[in-house]
Parts: C-alpha cells; structure tokens; sequence
C-alpha cells in the first residue's frame, strides 16, 4: 500500500467530513440529520450501494462477494452536558493544533469519517478481496441502548457476517473486549404520613440509606477478571414520591450502573442487591428500554449488555496485528475498552467474533472539549483499507 500517498490524498476530504457531521448535533434519537451526510458522502466516495434500514442505521456496501465482513461506527452521541465546561462551542466543527474538535470528535463519528474514506481507498485501488462484501455500518442509539442497533440488524435483517471490526475509540490500538453490563432499578416501599408526625409512616428515603450504603462498599467483593477487569457498580439516579412536599416518602427508586466482568451474570447481579435488604422488600430488576429510534421504530429489550472477549491467538486478533504491522512497522499494543460498545451484542450475545480499532482518545467520551487527532483519522483509515485484504488472505 502507498501508505504516504493515500493518507495525503485522503487527509483534507476526511476532516472536512468529519467537522460536517459535528456541526449537525446527532444525540441518540434524534440522528436524522448526520444519517443523511453519512449516506451522501458513502454516494460520493461511489459505494456500491447505500440505503437506511427500519431501525434509522446507514448501511453502506462495498463488493458483493460471498464472504460478509462488516465494520462498525455509531453515530449518535451523547448531550454536551455543562456548556460552561467546554471551551469552545461543541458543534464548531473545526480544525486546532492537529486537531478536530466538537462533541463526537472521539465518540465516535472519527471512526465514521475513518470508515468512508477508507471505503474511498477500497474502491478506488481494489483493495478489497473479489469474494468479500463489506457491509460498513453508520449505527444510531448507541448511547441510549449498547448494541440494540446490531441487535435489529441479527435478528430482523439477518444479516450476520462472519466477523465485525469495532471503531470505537482506541488511539489506534487493537482491543479485543469489553466488560458488559447492565441497568438495574431498586425500589425501596414506604407508608406516607404527615410531615409533622413522621413517626407515623414509613420514609422510604431512610429506608434506602443502608442499601445504598451496601451498594458503595460493594466494589471489592465484586469478582475479578485478569484481562476484562473488575465488575462494578454505582448509582446513577435516585428519586422518590410522596403525596407531597410535606409528607414522609412513601417510595425510593435508586438507578444503578453495573459493569459485568467475565463469569458474571445478570440473575447473579441482581441478587447482590436483594441481599442488601434484609426485610425482603426492596424489589430489584433490570431496566427495559422501548424507546423510538430516530425513524420511529422501536424494539423493546432489557438493558442487559454480556461481556465479551475474543482469544489473543483468533484470526481477527492476528490480522489485526499483521495489518498494523505491515503498514506502519510495528505491531499494535493489544488491550480491551474500560466502557461498553456495539460488541455487547454482536459477540456477547450472537457470538460474532469482534475485534476493536479506532481513532480518538477513550477518555475524551462523554467529556467536554471533546476532540480527535487527526494524524489517529488518517492512521485508522489506512488500517481500515487494509485489514479486510489481511484477515481473508490468513483465514
């Protein structure tokens, strides 16, 4: 490959598209707009086929082999959060020290931008194996519900390809897992009375105190995995009711985030917290999610997200590494992501061999002054060009 060639060709048109899709806010749900850029850019690099299936994912096709390969970005982002925390307008959209910045820089529409033009360079110099389709993925509500868009694309499309590459932030690493996870409520009962007279009722609030306190001291007894790491747990959100403001609690719901490292399970999860209540009358379950994705459609799940990890010695993990190797002269570091991506159901659950590269910084996810290096969109895209050709030729 004509590694200084193609990232000079590719450099200028790829920023731009990334700095585009920033300035079009694409919050899960609501990612109507970035869709419609993606699909008009894959048209114009000349994909072989673009369309927008039910669930609002773009689905761009290069090739039409009978061997299904895929990648995958997800599109949507989550709020800005706290303006006053960024330093610059997190729609700019613009270019600053080497830099792209704006809220998705890094999570995770670099890897889009990568994805295209890597799809641009496919085209363009054949790079792309003659008995291989290349499915590469624009996938929304991500942020809202890990891996419900591949789920949809599994289960009603029934499409499966033989092996996912993820481009979930890496700094150019290759990852090969994930923690997964779940989202929980506990609801704690209580009996309202007068605010004058608590004695009477039940306050659902105190009730809760030493759950809540359990849940904090948690953390080390949770097990530990060598590769993935250690589960975890915190609470995300409390609320109670009462029939008014001068009245004892009648019900506390507390909102917990569970990271499920490797050998965990969700029953299992889910009877650590029935064990912090004595009483027997705090009930625990997970959360469902039925919300409409930004074409209306919706597919109701719990929010359980399995772990996953793909074997050091796989064929994804070994083309991984070969392709790095050969195109920049060193092998990659090989690690796992400390959040959760799309492989939650592509491997985790459907058993799809998943391995993760990407542009962008993990840490800037979710943070203000968000941003993405530009040299990491070139780095990533040239990967991209070159791992399909590598993984067919080793399998």
């Amino acid at each position: 490959m004509n590694i200084d060639g193609y990232a000079e060709e590719i450099r200028d048109r790829m920023v731009r598209f990334l700095c585009d899709m920033i300035k079009i806010p694409s919050v899960s749900c609501r990612e109507t707009g970035v869709v419609a850029r993606i699909a008009h850019e894959m048209r114009q690099v000349n994909f072989d086929d673009v369309r927008i299936d039910a669930f609002g994912n773009v689905i761009g096709r290069i090739g039409s082999g009978p061997r299904v390969l895929a990648y995958d970005a997800h599109v949507d982002t989550v709020d800005v959060g706290n303006r006053d925390r960024w330093t610059f307008d997190p729609f700019i959209g613009d270019t600053d020290s080497g830099f792209v910045r704006g809220r998705g820089a890094s999570d995770q529409e670099g890897g889009m931008a990568s994805l295209v033009y890597a799809g641009y360079l496919m085209k363009k110099y054949d790079l792309l194996p003659r008995d291989v389709t290349l499915l590469i993925v624009g996938s929304v509500s991500e942020e809202d519900c890990d891996g419900l868009c591949w789920r949809y694309i599994i289960e009603k499309e029934k499409i499966r390809p033989e092996m996912v590459l993820i481009t979930e932030p890496t700094e150019c690493r290759l990852y090969r897992g994930q923690r997964g996870r779940m989202e929980m409520t506990a609801t704690m009962p209580g009996i309202s009375a007068h605010g004058s007279a608590p004695e009477r009722g039940r306050n659902a609030v105190i009730a809760m105190a030493p759950i809540i306190r359990g849940i904090d001291n948690l953390g080390a007894a949770l097990r530990n995995d060598p590769f993935l790491g250690r589960g975890s747990v915190t609470i995300s959100q409390i609320r109670s009711t009462a029939p008014s403001l001068c009245s004892v609690a009648d019900s506390c719901e507390i909102y917990l985030d569970r990271r499920l490292t490797w050998g965990e399970t969700p029953e299992h999860a889910l009877n650590e917290i029935r064990g912090l209540d004595p009483t027997g009358q705090l009930a625990v379950q997970a959360a469902m999610y039925d919300t409409p994705t930004h074409t209306g459609y919706v597919y109701p799940v719990e929010k359980i997200f399995p772990a996953w990890k793909t074997p050091e010695d796989h064929l994804t993990v070994e083309a991984g590494i070969a392709t790095h190797h050969a195109l920049f002269g060193k092998p990659p570091e090989v690690g796992r992501w400390t959040f959760s991506t799309n492989g939650v159901s592509i491997a985790g659950l459907h058993g799809i061999p998943c391995v993760g590269y990407g542009p962008g910084r993990e840490e800037w996810a979710h943070a203000p002054d968000e941003m993405c290096a530009i040299d990491q969109l070139v780095t990533a895209a040239l990967f991209y060009a070159s791992y399909a050709a590598r993984y067919v030729t080793l399998s």
